[in-house]
């Protein structure tokens, strides 16, 4: 069963992890964060580590540690909190007392942890959340515009049906701010393009198995379908019209390497379709953010990144789809084309081992 990195409830245990992990050889330096002439020292502060998201995010953090530029200019760390907001806080306490550098967060609470990141901010340590960021106004952030997400699958939909056809929305968890965010640019631009009809609109739950299910009940009652839009659980809805012999639709949907494979011809029936995600990069990309920031290398500000993309006409096998790994792996792990923020191999995601060569990082303006 996929596990989506926004679902919140999803139990972690009884037992907290209080995890570091060194991500480059030898003991963690205790200069102060004001001597800059040695390696810098940036801590990764995850809330939880429970579901493939979060494996993969911190596996390609520990592999781009191990990479030049990072392995000569930087010692990581990585801490994992249980989901539990006082346990981050006290993580992130020991960091600031350690003298870090800089510190970058996926945090257990958008507002919980500000008064500690304040205190990071005081003691000039640069602290960039990301995914589930947090609201301390003295930190920067390093994310995806959600409500894009929406518009740019639902687009894509409209643009293969030619403006004309009947359309299923299958939703994330409801409440939280992606998929509202996600749901509001989808309808916008549905409702821009009165030629496409929602016919159904149910949640999936960012899960494959759910979606399928959910899909499956829906479809005896439904009309032709001419396009799905999917918010995550993309390769359960594949299945579930497969299951029903019902001709397959136009899907926009999330970056499972299920959905990947579908659309590559790597699984049957070949699927027209467009594959963007939340892309567990982001750890990188917040690493490369901190860094440069500390080195003066970069101005200190926030920034958004596009979503890694893929239609069935530019997925590639081995590069965005990877027919050996499971179909609820994320292969947003890596970007791709010429305008690619950061190209990773597999290896890094699946096992945190660095790839060959120099890791080149792009963060944009």
């Amino acid at each position: 069963m996929i596990l989506h990195r926004y679902a919140r409830l999803l139990a972690v245990g009884t037992v907290t992890l209080l995890v570091a992990t060194a991500c480059s050889s030898g003991s963690p330096k205790t200069e102060s964060a004001g001597a800059k002439s040695g390696k810098l020292k940036i801590a990764l502060s995850n809330s939880f580590i429970g579901n493939g998201w979060r494996v993969e995010m911190e596996n390609v953090f520990k592999a781009a540690c191990a990479m030049p530029p990072y392995k000569d200019q930087v010692d990581c760390s990585v801490y994992n909190a249980g989901n539990d907001v006082a346990t981050q806080t006290k993580q992130i306490s020991n960091l600031i007392a350690e003298g870090v550098d800089g510190i970058v967060i996926n945090a257990a609470s958008t507002s919980g942890l500000n008064g500690v990141v304040q205190q990071a901010c005081d003691r000039n340590i640069v602290v960039v959340s990301f995914d589930n960021t947090v609201d301390a106004k003295c930190g920067l952030t390093v994310n995806t515009d959600q409500l894009k997400f929406g518009e740019q699958l639902a687009q894509f939909i409209v643009d293969q049906l030619k403006g004309q056809g009947n359309v299923v929305m299958v939703t994330g968890v409801a409440g939280t701010g992606a998929d509202n965010d996600r749901n509001e640019g989808a309808k916008k631009v549905f409702a821009a393009n009165p030629g496409i009809k929602v016919v159904a609109t149910y949640s999936g739950m960012w899960d494959s198995a759910t979606a399928q299910r959910q899909t499956a009940g829906q479809l005896p009652s439904l009309p032709k379908v001419d396009g799905v839009w999917v918010s995550g659980g993309t390769d359960g809805v594949i299945k579930a019209f497969i299951e029903a012999s019902r001709p397959m639709p136009v899907v926009g949907g999330e970056a499972e390497n299920g959905f990947r494979k579908y659309m590559a011809g790597v699984s049957t029936p070949k699927v027209n379709g467009m594959s963007i995600g939340q892309p567990p990069f982001l750890s990188v990309i917040s690493l490369e953010l901190a860094r440069a920031v500390i080195k003066g290398e970069h101005p200190k500000k926030s920034i958004t990144i596009p979503f890694p993309m893929v239609t069935s006409d530019t997925v590639k096998v081995g590069e965005t789809v990877f027919p050996d790994l499971p179909d609820s792996f994320f292969a947003d792990f890596t970007d791709s084309g010429p305008n690619a923020t950061v190209v990773l191999c597999q290896a890094a995601a699946t096992d945190g081992t660095p790839c060959p060569g120099t890791l080149d990082v792009k963060l944009g303006s």
